[in-house]
């Protein structure tokens, strides 16, 4: 039912599978086996695009309205059980001060509640979120806001990692147009197309595909890679970050589904704001 909601709200499959974090053809596939259970078509496909069949229509507002029902039973299950529960996406380092008093003003207003932890990769912003995996997201912009609640939590200057014997590494701070023959990283076909052109620096670059902040800094220590990074993290040695000073910071922020009712959530949000003031 998610997959076929996120399809009818996109009309286009590539679209909704970016937005689910998922590949195209297992969706496809998905939305197929839903039309021959259903006994009728659900999109009319062209050339031109996707849109809904009268069947589809009606199973769009039957859909949406079976996933809100099912989220509600499972928070009173969860009540009743006296079990609560929400998941967490962290995207980034979780080492951030900011992180830690998060948790800990968390852990205090919410002693019997169950946090769960899902650390995810650079190759999805949202940490799950679209997809369902995870109830709430603590990240980083710009992405797709489509559909989602985004709170800025605080803005972080960005700056090119750099090899320590790097020529750039000896400059104090650098432009993006001093990288524009260098090679970048580059994220899997199907990442957020706007979260990928921030990371390059707002236009297309050749360069390896890398998914986690690791494999980042193996580019850069082996083949002399570059990329983006907010500055004020701890790196080894060997490497060195210079700000760039024509690339617009970049903001940590708490997202959340639009329309998320889950008391847990919102008290997550409200709380990551005042954590992150100090």
């Amino acid at each position: 039912m998610r997959y076929f909601v996120a399809v009818a709200e996109e009309l286009h499959f590539g679209r909704a599978a970016t937005r689910l974090h998922m590949s195209q053809p297992p969706l496809s596939r998905a939305i197929k086996q839903l039309e021959a259970e259903v006994g009728a078509l659900l999109f009319a496909r062209s050339t031109t695009g996707v849109t809904l069949t009268p069947v589809g229509a009606l199973l769009l507002d039957e859909a949406r309205a079976l996933l809100d029902h099912a989220d509600r039973v499972r928070l009173r299950v969860s009540a009743a059980a006296g079990v609560a529960t929400i998941t967490v996406g962290i995207l980034g380092d979780g080492t951030d001060p900011g992180v830690a008093r998060l948790a800990a003003a968390y852990r205090r207003n919410h002693p019997g509640v169950d946090i769960r932890i899902r650390d995810t990769d650079l190759t999805d912003p949202t940490c799950g979120l679209r997809a369902g995996l995870v109830d709430v997201a603590l990240t980083r912009a710009p992405f797709d806001e489509t559909a989602l609640t985004v709170r800025a939590l605080r803005t972080d200057p960005v700056g090119v990692v750099l090899r320590a014997d790097d020529p750039l590494a000896r400059h104090d701070e650098l432009r993006l147009a001093e990288l524009r023959d260098r090679r970048w990283f580059q994220f899997p076909q199907g990442t957020d197309p706007i979260w990928q052109s921030y990371w390059n620096g707002g236009r297309p670059r050749e360069g390896p595909v890398v998914r986690a902040v690791q494999e980042c800094l193996q580019a850069v220590l082996w083949n002399g890679t570059v990329g983006l990074a907010p500055l004020g993290h701890d790196l080894p040695a060997e490497f060195t970050v210079v700000p760039l000073i024509d690339m617009a910071p970049s903001r940590v922020v708490a997202v959340c589904n639009e329309g998320d009712t889950n008391p847990l959530t919102r008290s997550f949000i409200k709380i990551a704001t005042a954590a992150y003031r100090h």
